[in-house]
């Protein structure tokens, strides 16, 4: 399964903090349908992640309703993103990079 959308990148000083972007709702019950296959724990999803040319993977994680994608420096410094940028991002789960 693949996922196309658009997010605006945030910040979450939660627990560890770090640089997300929020899979809108109907993404998110999309891929929440198939975790039960291939989350190995707490709701989290592996996937595979494309921004521009960067390509990674990465695990998503639940938050008040949504899945969010976590963007690593690497990711940002390549793309040479920040804080509030849109960015159109691709999902794959089942899929290796």
């Amino acid at each position: 399964m693949r996922v196309r959308f658009d997010g605006e990148i945030f910040y979450w000083r939660g627990p560890s903090p770090f640089h997300f972007v929020t899979v809108p709702p109907e993404a998110s019950e999309e891929l929440r349908a198939l975790s039960p296959m291939v989350s190995y724990g707490w709701g989290v999803l592996p996937v595979v992640a494309e921004v521009g040319a960067t390509r990674w993977t990465t695990s998503l994680f639940p938050k008040e309703g949504a899945y969010v994608v976590p963007l690593k420096v690497a990711v940002r410094d390549a793309e040479r993103l920040a804080l509030g940028d849109r960015v159109t991002v691709v999902l794959s789960v089942g899929e290796k990079t």
